[in-house]
């Protein structure tokens, strides 16, 4: 088996993509309808909708949440989790200049794994290699928030050095439902010398 890897979205990833959506998954676990849309939008426009994938400057198009209010788009990218066939995607957002982010915001770093390719240790890998860039942009921490019945996630999140900041209410927008809210420290700055890898 290939090592996990994270891939910037591309036309040579584009296929794997489709057939997860098109087996039932979707890339946004409050969102069921994210997998239909993604597949009518590469149907239209492949090339746009993978352009869309990889935003660091918010010139997309508004976010929509699960209540359907439509909201500012962050600076953020995807990248499909890739381990020689697709695995699943995880994504970055974040505001230039601070750590903190907008109140409904409910974390830096969402991510999700195909069911036939769940219990593999994906995400884990996917989120060590993520946190790196996340350093890069000048964040002191990332905020990751899960369900408190997602017991997968939290492992995940604690396995990367979350520590738990409590439970919460997410807005409205989200459902006002209660989460859980951690957080990982980022070392040094993006000036720091890159750490050795073993």
């Amino acid at each position: 088996m290939t090592e996990t890897q994270l891939v910037k979205p591309d036309f040579a990833y584009l296929p794997g993509y489709q057939n997860a959506l098109q087996r039932g998954w979707s890339p946004d676990n409050t969102r069921a309808e994210v997998a239909s849309e993604h597949l009518a939008l590469i149907e239209q426009d492949a090339a746009g909708f993978l352009a869309e994938l990889d935003d660091p400057e918010a010139r997309g198009a508004p976010f929509r949440a699960p209540d359907g209010t439509l909201l500012p788009r962050l600076p953020g990218f995807i990248r499909w989790i890739w381990d020689g066939e697709f695995c699943g995607s995880i994504g970055f957002r974040w505001q230039n200049g601070t750590s903190e982010l907008p109140p409904t915001v409910l974390g830096h770093i969402g991510y999700s794994v195909v069911p036939w390719k769940q219990r593999q240790g994906h995400a884990t890998r996917a989120l060590q290699q993520l946190l790196p860039m996340a350093r890069q942009r000048g964040l002191e921490h990332v905020v990751l928030t899960t369900d408190p019945d997602n017991l997968v996630s939290q492992r995940v999140i604690l396995a990367c050095g979350g520590q738990l900041l409590g439970r919460f209410r997410k807005s409205e927008v989200y459902g006002g439902k209660e989460g859980l809210r951690y957080r990982i420290e980022l070392a040094g700055s993006q000036n720091d010398p890159p750490a050795s890898r073993l």
